[in-house]
């Protein structure tokens, strides 16, 4: 099974689009990933991210319920 994550890129590092990273923040935990898959990614823009790499652009909206529903599932388990 594979899971991705949505988070925001609040910083980015580097001009190579091959080697370009970004600090993006998953609910206030920030982690560098590689950018070199989503060459367009900007700063503040939300991106999926799996096994290090952001591997798509994600809308806004659509990343804020997405998680939205990521708290619900972790309420329903505490």
């Amino acid at each position: 099974m594979c899971l991705a994550i949505p988070g925001k890129i609040i910083s980015i590092s580097g001009e190579d689009i091959y080697t370009r990273t970004g600090d993006v923040s998953f609910s206030g935990l920030v982690t560098t990933v590689s950018l070199a898959l989503v060459p367009e990614a900007k700063e503040n823009n939300y991106v999926i991210v799996h096994a290090g790499f952001a591997i798509n652009l994600l809308d806004e909206e659509e990343a804020l319920a997405t998680l939205a529903n990521l708290d619900d599932l972790k309420s329903a388990q505490d």
